[in-house]
């Protein structure tokens, strides 16, 4: 990526024009625009290939993460002719599908990204299942090893998973899939997790829906997982003052109980040269039988 000194950047042979590249987005990292753009550039690869084939929702902080935000599902406009959309109920949404479309939507200040669960390919089958833990204390210190404590269920039920940092104050478990069982048979496995861990751990976990009445319990959300609902991308930046990226974590880091806020834009890059796309340690596979037993149980 080469930068001329008249703000316009030149990428896969498509210019874009960058304005006030030295605004700072994240001003308590020191991050400017042209900063974050060179991050995002880092970060593309593996950013673009999670968001490839979903519905796209970006939240736009033109002045900075210190600023008002609004989120933005329809293409902005005018939009540059490299940029493709995909027209899904009455929402045009960009198609990431390119380098120079990333670095557009960062110039517009799009600091997250979040993509739809289903595909647009295949809507009806998700290829992965998420469990979302969200914490109802700001500051939760026991996010990690409730983590831990669901990878470890999951384990015991033959599935293999790996954590993501939500990069606000959850943390993700996501278990790749063959693309085999519906957004409704997987609430069923999720509910069958949430329930488990909140009979079983009644004054750490939760499955109720009101906050007013989660007390300090962590939140096990497995509602959420439906067609057309939207999750923090793998590798997204979020909008929070410490630039925190969303990063899949060994099982071993979270059993160590590493910090949301040790993964950031400033690191994010050292680390992938490091560890690789964590994502790909799982293989996709079947929760049939798992779905079976669930199901036979209950009768």
């Amino acid at each position: 990526m080469s930068r001329s000194v008249k703000g316009t950047i030149v990428v896969e042979g498509q210019e874009l024009t960058i304005s006030n590249p030295n605004k700072l987005l994240w001003p308590q990292m020191g991050i400017t625009k042209a900063d974050y753009l060179q991050r995002l550039a880092a970060l593309a690869p593996l950013l673009l290939k999670y968001c490839n084939d979903r519905y796209l929702t970006t939240i736009r902080y033109p002045d900075g993460v210190e600023g008002k935000s609004f989120y933005q599902k329809n293409c902005p406009l005018p939009a540059p002719a490299f940029v493709h959309t995909s027209d899904h109920d009455g929402i045009s949404y960009v198609e990431p599908d390119s380098l120079p479309v990333l670095l557009w939507l960062g110039n517009l200040a799009c600091l997250e990204f979040h993509a739809s669960f289903d595909r647009i390919s295949n809507p009806a089958y998700p290829t992965e299942w998420v469990i979302d833990l969200d914490p109802t204390l700001p500051e939760e210190p026991r996010i990690m090893e409730a983590a831990a404590m669901v990878g470890d269920l999951l384990q015991s039920l033959g599935i293999a998973s790996i954590p993501k940092t939500s990069g606000a104050t959850g943390v993700q478990i996501i278990v790749p899939l063959l693309p085999e069982l519906t957004f409704d048979e997987l609430r069923q496995i999720g509910e069958f997790v949430g329930s488990y861990m909140a009979d079983k751990f009644p004054s750490q976990f939760t499955i109720e829906r009101l906050t007013k009445h989660r007390g300090d319990r962590i939140y096990v959300d497995y509602l959420q997982h439906y067609q057309g609902k939207t999750i923090i991308a793998p590798y997204s930046p979020r909008a929070r003052r410490g630039a925190t990226v969303s990063t899949p974590l060994h099982w071993s880091e979270v059993r160590a109980n590493a910090a949301i806020t040790d993964f950031h834009l400033l690191n994010i890059e050292t680390r992938l040269q490091k560890e690789g796309d964590l994502l790909q340690l799982a293989e996709p596979q079947s929760l049939r039988a798992i779905l079976a037993f669930i199901q036979s149980s209950k009768r």
